[in-house]
């Protein structure tokens, strides 16, 4: 692919679009980051606050600790955050800035401050508004389609800011992505082999640096169910163990508390860990160079945004399948593999591992995404064995992008009810907690 190529430049907006850092679970920060917003457009804190989520928003937010809250969790709480934070500015990274004394703050605000939490009419997977009272006067801003995607700000009815819904889909930068060159596999691949590497520097040894510095902490510390000391423990440090514990080390951290930030992909932490580091244990092992390495990452990354976007940002479909065959993708090519290598890899992954539900974010995150990094790497293994999975099995089509289709349908509209029982479930098992 030459630079001149208009999809070199969509590539490349993309993978600069999606890979961007996060401080905390992208669905409470989201949540943290309209409450931000809010307290912009009023001037000052809010006294009362109604937060209207979709089910998938309050799915994640349930079980997943508010980084720098001193261990909270719920919506409430990454509201109230937000609101301490003031720092609509820095969006996904809102709340990196706080301070013990603002937990101390953020305790007080939240014993004298009415927060009142509802579902948000309409299906949008996606949806999140949130409205502050303050001095008479309410604002509103309402967040849809991703986590950043300020679709509309009120004040005391005046709309200062409107956004037709579904009009755009908006990058986790900010930036709007307008139509233009679709992402497929065969494109992935040609980009990533002629990318100039200055292009993607920046963006990757970000994503390398931050990944990588939460998966020690992960293996370092006590987090969770520690998913990834358990893999190395049990099963030692093959390379193909290690893959997997390093993801899994890296969501044990984030997802239980570690107050360090990630590179995101697909607007998910544990997505971006999951695309990523695998690649980089493999890189290591083989002695690949840098520009080897970044090549790899823009497949693995590319290749599980494309996966995602068909499914959509949230659903009852766990985003750790679609990165661990980006990941094994992007493993293949390190590996010496070209494009039907890499097609085969990923059709072998989808096939195996896509009933994997999303039940919200958690520590068994972690166990999923080792499962998926595990399903990427034998995905390859068997291609190279000269096995695979055929067309009419279940619901692999031939062709990658037709097999990629079905799990896009399967994904958004499949697995709504199951979208809707899972909520349920979690709901009232909270109701008899």
């Amino acid at each position: 692919m030459k630079k001149t190529d208009k999809r070199y430049q969509a590539y490349l907006n993309v993978l600069k679009g999606e890979l961007v850092p996060a401080f905390g679970c992208t669905e409470p920060i989201a949540v943290a980051y309209a409450a931000a917003c809010v307290r912009c457009l009023l001037g000052g804190m809010p006294e009362r606050l109604l937060v209207e989520a979709s089910g998938n928003i309050i799915k994640n937010v349930k079980s997943v600790i508010v980084p720098n809250t001193g261990g909270m969790k719920g919506i409430e709480a990454a509201a109230a955050a937000g609101v301490l934070s003031g720092k609509e500015e820095r969006k996904l990274e809102v709340l990196e800035e706080l301070t013990e004394a603002d937990q101390e703050a953020l305790r007080d605000y939240l014993a004298h401050t009415p927060i009142t939490v509802r579902q948000a009419p309409g299906d949008l997977t996606f949806d999140l508004i949130v409205t502050g009272y303050r001095n008479g006067h309410e604002g509103r801003i309402r967040i849809a389609g991703s986590h950043t995607n300020v679709v509309k700000k009120e004040l005391d009815g005046n709309v200062l800011l409107q956004k037709e819904v579904g009009s755009c889909f908006a990058s986790e930068s900010g930036q709007e992505r307008t139509e233009g060159p679709s992402l497929t596999i065969e494109g992935i691949v040609d980009f990533a082999q002629s990318v100039e590497p200055e292009d993607v520097r920046e963006t990757l040894e970000r994503q390398i640096a931050y990944n990588t510095a939460i998966s020690a902490e992960g293996l370092r510390g006590d987090y969770g169910a520690n998913v990834g000391r358990v893999l190395l423990a049990t099963y030692g440090d093959d390379v193909k163990i290690r893959a997997r514990a390093a993801a899994a080390a890296g969501s044990d951290a984030r997802m239980n508390g570690c107050e360090l930030p990630v590179v995101i992909n697909s607007g998910s932490g544990n997505q971006g860990l999951t695309a990523s580091l695998p690649v980089i244990e493999y890189a290591k092992e083989t002695g690949a160079d840098r520009e080897k390495l970044y090549r790899a990452l823009v497949i693995s990354n590319l290749t599980a945004v494309h996966l995602k976007e068909g499914i959509g940002r949230l659903s009852a479909y766990c985003g750790a399948v679609t990165a661990g065959a980006g990941a094994g993708a992007g493993i293949a090519w390190l590996l010496g593999g070209g494009l039907d290598e890499i097609n085969h890899t990923i059709v072998n992954t989808l096939a195996n591992v896509s009933g994997i539900i999303c039940d919200g974010a958690k520590a068994s995150c972690a166990a999923k995404i080792a499962t998926s990094v595990e399903a990427g790497i034998l995905g390859y293994y068997m291609y190279k064995n000269g096995q695979e999975f055929y067309g009419g099995d279940g619901i692999v089509k031939k062709g990658v992008e037709r097999t990629i289709e079905n799990v896009a349908r399967l994904g958004r509209d499949g697995m709504r009810e199951t979208d809707r029982e899972i909520l349920d479930i979690m709901i009232g098992e909270a109701g008899q907690a």
